[in-house]
Protein backbone atom coordinates (compact mmCIF):
# COMPACT_ATOMS: atom_id res chain seq x y z
CA UNK A 1 0.00 0.00 0.00
CA UNK A 2 0.93 3.43 -0.74
CA UNK A 3 1.28 5.27 2.84
CA UNK A 4 1.33 9.37 2.35
CA UNK A 5 4.79 8.52 -0.36
CA UNK A 6 5.93 5.08 1.20
CA UNK A 7 5.42 1.57 0.13
CA UNK A 8 4.36 -0.97 3.02
CA UNK A 9 3.09 -4.27 2.84
CA UNK A 10 -0.23 -4.51 4.27
CA UNK A 11 -0.69 -7.38 6.98
CA UNK A 12 -4.37 -8.92 8.07
CA UNK A 13 -4.39 -9.14 11.90
CA UNK A 14 -7.04 -9.87 14.33
CA UNK A 15 -5.29 -8.76 17.40
CA UNK A 16 -7.77 -9.65 19.93
CA UNK A 17 -8.67 -13.35 20.59
CA UNK A 18 -9.50 -16.01 23.57
CA UNK A 19 -8.50 -19.66 23.99
CA UNK A 20 -10.06 -22.11 25.95
CA UNK A 21 -7.14 -20.81 28.52
CA UNK A 22 -9.37 -18.08 29.49
CA UNK A 23 -13.05 -17.60 28.21
CA UNK A 24 -12.96 -19.03 24.49
CA UNK A 25 -14.80 -21.85 22.59
CA UNK A 26 -11.42 -22.65 21.01
CA UNK A 27 -8.33 -24.45 21.61
CA UNK A 28 -5.37 -22.21 20.91
CA UNK A 29 -4.11 -24.96 18.19
CA UNK A 30 -8.11 -24.23 16.55
CA UNK A 31 -7.87 -20.80 17.17
CA UNK A 32 -4.73 -20.75 14.68
CA UNK A 33 -5.97 -23.49 12.17
CA UNK A 34 -9.57 -20.99 12.19
CA UNK A 35 -7.34 -17.56 11.18
CA UNK A 36 -4.71 -19.21 8.74
CA UNK A 37 -7.35 -20.67 6.58
CA UNK A 38 -9.09 -17.52 6.26
CA UNK A 39 -5.82 -16.02 4.57
CA UNK A 40 -4.89 -13.65 8.12
CA UNK A 41 -1.04 -12.86 8.38
CA UNK A 42 -0.80 -11.88 12.15
CA UNK A 43 -2.79 -13.57 15.20
CA UNK A 44 -2.76 -11.82 18.62
CA UNK A 45 -3.57 -14.62 21.41
CA UNK A 46 -4.87 -11.97 24.28
CA UNK A 47 -6.78 -13.79 27.11
CA UNK A 48 -7.81 -12.42 30.04
CA UNK A 49 -5.22 -12.10 32.52
CA UNK A 50 -3.39 -15.12 30.87
CA UNK A 51 -0.71 -15.22 28.41
CA UNK A 52 0.18 -17.56 25.79
CA UNK A 53 3.08 -19.98 25.13
CA UNK A 54 3.40 -18.61 21.72
CA UNK A 55 6.52 -19.09 20.65
CA UNK A 56 5.50 -22.92 20.88
CA UNK A 57 2.92 -22.74 18.74
CA UNK A 58 2.87 -23.27 15.01
CA UNK A 59 1.40 -20.44 13.74
CA UNK A 60 0.97 -21.95 10.08
CA UNK A 61 2.43 -18.96 8.21
CA UNK A 62 1.13 -15.79 10.63
CA UNK A 63 2.72 -14.19 12.91
CA UNK A 64 1.30 -14.78 16.46
CA UNK A 65 1.96 -11.95 18.84
CA UNK A 66 1.80 -12.87 22.84
CA UNK A 67 -0.72 -10.80 24.36
CA UNK A 68 -2.92 -10.16 27.33
CA UNK A 69 -6.05 -8.49 28.19
CA UNK A 70 -6.21 -6.64 31.91
CA UNK A 71 -8.54 -5.54 33.78
CA UNK A 72 -8.02 -3.42 37.04
CA UNK A 73 -10.60 -1.49 38.40
CA UNK A 74 -11.77 1.85 36.90
CA UNK A 75 -14.07 4.39 37.48
CA UNK A 76 -17.38 3.49 39.15
CA UNK A 77 -15.84 0.48 40.21
CA UNK A 78 -16.08 -0.97 36.20
CA UNK A 79 -13.15 -2.75 34.93
CA UNK A 80 -10.86 -1.81 32.52
CA UNK A 81 -10.14 -4.01 29.38
CA UNK A 82 -6.70 -3.32 28.25
CA UNK A 83 -5.75 -4.91 25.59
CA UNK A 84 -1.86 -5.36 25.96
CA UNK A 85 0.19 -6.69 22.70
CA UNK A 86 3.55 -7.80 22.36
CA UNK A 87 4.12 -8.50 26.41
CA UNK A 88 6.46 -11.09 27.56
CA UNK A 89 4.85 -14.98 27.71
CA UNK A 90 5.37 -14.87 31.66
CA UNK A 91 3.45 -11.59 31.94
CA UNK A 92 1.78 -10.92 35.10
CA UNK A 93 -2.24 -11.02 34.87
CA UNK A 94 -3.06 -8.62 37.98
CA UNK A 95 -2.63 -4.87 38.14
CA UNK A 96 -4.55 -2.72 40.86
CA UNK A 97 -4.66 0.16 38.91
CA UNK A 98 -4.65 0.97 35.10
CA UNK A 99 -1.97 3.56 35.06
CA UNK A 100 0.31 0.71 36.90
CA UNK A 101 -1.02 -1.65 33.94
CA UNK A 102 0.10 0.04 31.20
CA UNK A 103 3.54 1.32 32.63
CA UNK A 104 3.94 -2.39 33.01
CA UNK A 105 3.29 -2.89 29.74
CA UNK A 106 5.27 0.04 28.10
CA UNK A 107 8.13 -0.97 30.21
CA UNK A 108 8.44 -4.69 28.85
CA UNK A 109 8.21 -3.33 24.96
CA UNK A 110 4.10 -4.01 24.77
CA UNK A 111 1.81 -1.43 23.77
CA UNK A 112 -1.80 -0.94 25.04
CA UNK A 113 -5.30 -0.44 23.13
CA UNK A 114 -8.55 0.49 25.55
CA UNK A 115 -10.86 -2.25 23.64
CA UNK A 116 -14.35 -1.74 23.05
CA UNK A 117 -15.42 1.59 25.83
CA UNK A 118 -18.78 1.35 24.55
CA UNK A 119 -19.28 -2.21 25.67
CA UNK A 120 -17.65 -1.40 29.43
CA UNK A 121 -19.88 1.53 30.01
CA UNK A 122 -16.57 3.85 29.96
CA UNK A 123 -17.14 7.84 28.09
CA UNK A 124 -14.73 9.43 26.71
CA UNK A 125 -13.74 11.62 30.08
CA UNK A 126 -12.91 7.80 31.29
CA UNK A 127 -10.70 7.23 28.63
CA UNK A 128 -8.76 10.54 28.45
CA UNK A 129 -7.53 9.50 32.35
CA UNK A 130 -5.32 6.58 30.48
CA UNK A 131 -2.03 8.05 29.65
CA UNK A 132 -0.22 6.09 27.49
CA UNK A 133 -2.22 3.64 25.42
CA UNK A 134 -1.98 4.09 21.55
CA UNK A 135 -5.39 3.65 20.50
CA UNK A 136 -8.99 2.05 21.21
CA UNK A 137 -11.09 -0.29 19.52
CA UNK A 138 -13.82 1.52 16.80
CA UNK A 139 -15.36 -1.75 15.83
CA UNK A 140 -15.97 -4.69 18.25
CA UNK A 141 -17.15 -8.05 16.34
CA UNK A 142 -18.47 -9.35 20.11
CA UNK A 143 -20.12 -6.43 21.16
CA UNK A 144 -22.57 -5.97 18.26
CA UNK A 145 -25.04 -8.11 19.80
CA UNK A 146 -26.02 -5.99 22.01
CA UNK A 147 -25.88 -2.59 19.71
CA UNK A 148 -22.35 -1.59 21.23
CA UNK A 149 -19.69 -2.67 18.96
CA UNK A 150 -18.77 0.59 17.80
CA UNK A 151 -17.14 3.62 19.87
CA UNK A 152 -17.01 6.12 16.57
CA UNK A 153 -17.90 9.26 19.01
CA UNK A 154 -15.68 8.13 21.43
CA UNK A 155 -12.68 8.54 19.19
CA UNK A 156 -14.26 11.78 18.12
CA UNK A 157 -14.29 13.06 21.75
CA UNK A 158 -11.13 12.28 22.74
CA UNK A 159 -9.79 13.96 19.37
CA UNK A 160 -11.56 16.93 19.93
CA UNK A 161 -9.90 16.76 23.69
CA UNK A 162 -6.70 16.86 22.42
CA UNK A 163 -6.07 13.13 22.80
CA UNK A 164 -5.61 12.03 19.13
CA UNK A 165 -5.20 8.10 18.59
CA UNK A 166 -5.01 5.24 16.13
CA UNK A 167 -8.43 2.87 16.33
CA UNK A 168 -8.87 -0.93 15.91
CA UNK A 169 -11.06 -3.29 14.46
CA UNK A 170 -11.28 -6.72 15.93
CA UNK A 171 -13.35 -9.45 16.43
CA UNK A 172 -12.82 -10.38 19.92
CA UNK A 173 -12.57 -14.18 19.73
CA UNK A 174 -14.83 -16.25 21.99
CA UNK A 175 -16.57 -18.15 20.11
CA UNK A 176 -17.85 -18.82 16.06
CA UNK A 177 -19.94 -15.97 16.13
CA UNK A 178 -17.48 -13.47 16.32
CA UNK A 179 -15.36 -14.93 13.67
CA UNK A 180 -14.42 -12.12 10.46
CA UNK A 181 -16.59 -9.16 11.45
CA UNK A 182 -13.69 -6.76 11.46
CA UNK A 183 -9.71 -6.55 11.32
CA UNK A 184 -6.81 -4.31 11.29
CA UNK A 185 -4.42 -4.33 8.27
CA UNK A 186 -0.79 -3.51 9.58
CA UNK A 187 1.05 -1.40 7.27
CA UNK A 188 4.59 -2.71 7.41
CA UNK A 189 7.81 -3.35 6.47
CA UNK A 190 7.61 -7.15 7.20
CA UNK A 191 5.74 -9.09 9.38
CA UNK A 192 8.37 -9.47 12.58
CA UNK A 193 6.81 -8.35 15.52
CA UNK A 194 9.18 -5.76 15.59
CA UNK A 195 8.00 -4.47 12.66
CA UNK A 196 4.47 -4.66 13.56
CA UNK A 197 4.96 -3.54 16.60
CA UNK A 198 6.20 -0.08 15.39
CA UNK A 199 3.67 0.05 12.68
CA UNK A 200 0.99 -0.33 15.94
CA UNK A 201 2.70 2.18 17.68
CA UNK A 202 3.17 4.88 15.03
CA UNK A 203 -0.70 4.57 13.67
CA UNK A 204 0.52 3.31 10.11
CA UNK A 205 -2.44 1.07 10.00
CA UNK A 206 -6.17 0.98 9.12
CA UNK A 207 -9.21 -0.43 10.85
CA UNK A 208 -12.09 -2.30 8.40
CA UNK A 209 -14.97 -4.56 8.07
CA UNK A 210 -14.29 -5.33 4.63
CA UNK A 211 -13.23 -2.13 2.42
CA UNK A 212 -9.63 -1.89 1.66
CA UNK A 213 -7.60 1.29 0.95
CA UNK A 214 -5.03 1.65 -1.54
CA UNK A 215 -3.44 4.74 -1.46
CA UNK A 216 -3.48 7.43 1.37
CA UNK A 217 -1.75 10.63 0.50
CA UNK A 218 -1.15 14.84 1.77
CA UNK A 219 0.25 16.62 -0.50
CA UNK A 220 0.46 20.35 1.20
CA UNK A 221 -3.36 20.23 2.51
CA UNK A 222 -4.32 18.42 -0.20
CA UNK A 223 -5.96 14.96 1.08
CA UNK A 224 -6.08 12.20 -1.59
CA UNK A 225 -7.34 8.67 -0.92
CA UNK A 226 -7.95 5.80 -3.13
CA UNK A 227 -10.00 2.49 -1.80
CA UNK A 228 -12.60 -0.31 -3.03
CA UNK A 229 -15.56 1.23 -4.23
CA UNK A 230 -17.23 3.25 -1.50
CA UNK A 231 -20.82 4.22 -1.69
CA UNK A 232 -20.04 7.19 1.71
CA UNK A 233 -16.91 9.06 2.15
CA UNK A 234 -16.35 11.11 5.07
CA UNK A 235 -13.36 13.13 5.83
CA UNK A 236 -13.41 13.56 10.06
CA UNK A 237 -12.20 17.42 11.15
CA UNK A 238 -12.73 17.87 15.00
CA UNK A 239 -15.46 19.15 16.64
CA UNK A 240 -18.56 20.33 13.81
CA UNK A 241 -16.42 20.17 11.02
CA UNK A 242 -15.66 17.77 8.13
CA UNK A 243 -15.75 17.05 4.71
CA UNK A 244 -18.28 14.55 2.94
CA UNK A 245 -16.95 13.52 -0.01
CA UNK A 246 -20.21 11.71 -1.00
CA UNK A 247 -23.05 10.00 0.46
CA UNK A 248 -26.17 7.92 -0.62
CA UNK A 249 -28.63 11.55 -1.81
CA UNK A 250 -25.68 13.91 -1.02
CA UNK A 251 -27.16 16.99 -3.34
CA UNK A 252 -23.32 17.63 -5.03
CA UNK A 253 -23.36 14.27 -6.68
CA UNK A 254 -26.93 12.11 -6.81
CA UNK A 255 -28.34 9.39 -6.40
CA UNK A 256 -26.45 6.30 -4.98
CA UNK A 257 -22.90 7.52 -6.15
CA UNK A 258 -20.12 5.02 -5.94
CA UNK A 259 -16.47 6.33 -5.87
CA UNK A 260 -12.78 4.81 -5.50
CA UNK A 261 -10.73 8.18 -5.51
CA UNK A 262 -10.59 11.29 -4.62
CA UNK A 263 -8.71 14.81 -3.87
CA UNK A 264 -9.50 17.36 -1.31
CA UNK A 265 -8.55 20.43 -0.80
CA UNK A 266 -8.28 21.24 3.59
CA UNK A 267 -9.68 24.65 3.95
CA UNK A 268 -6.90 26.68 5.27
CA UNK A 269 -8.79 27.85 8.42
CA UNK A 270 -8.30 24.13 9.77
CA UNK A 271 -5.70 23.12 11.61
CA UNK A 272 -5.59 19.58 13.44
CA UNK A 273 -5.90 16.15 12.82
CA UNK A 274 -8.23 14.42 9.87
CA UNK A 275 -9.17 10.88 9.16
CA UNK A 276 -11.62 9.18 6.30
CA UNK A 277 -13.59 6.39 6.81
CA UNK A 278 -15.95 5.10 3.77
CA UNK A 279 -18.56 2.56 3.60
CA UNK A 280 -19.32 0.34 1.06
CA UNK A 281 -22.76 -0.65 -0.82
CA UNK A 282 -22.92 -3.73 1.86
CA UNK A 283 -22.57 -1.19 4.46
CA UNK A 284 -19.41 -2.13 6.08
CA UNK A 285 -16.79 0.50 6.76
CA UNK A 286 -12.97 1.09 7.02
CA UNK A 287 -11.40 3.87 9.26
CA UNK A 288 -7.60 5.44 8.59
CA UNK A 289 -5.83 6.42 11.44
CA UNK A 290 -5.62 10.39 11.87
CA UNK A 291 -2.60 12.49 10.60
CA UNK A 292 -2.28 16.22 11.23
CA UNK A 293 -2.67 19.18 9.20
CA UNK A 294 -1.16 22.13 9.88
Amino acid sequence: MDYYGKRYNAYKANLHSHTKNSDGAYSPGELIEIYADNSYDVLAFTDHRKTNPVSTYDGKGMTLISGIELHPVGPRNLPWHLLALHVPEDFPGEYESAEKAITAVILAGGIVFCAHPHWCGFSSADVLALNGISGIEVYNSSCRFIGKAYNDQCWDELSNAGYVLGALAVDDTHNSSHLFGGWTMILAEDKSPASLMESLKNGRYYATQGPQFHRLALNGRIFEAEFTEAAEVIIYFNNSRGICVTAPNFPDYGTNNIVSSFAKEIPETYTGPIRCRIRDKEGRYAWTTPVYVS
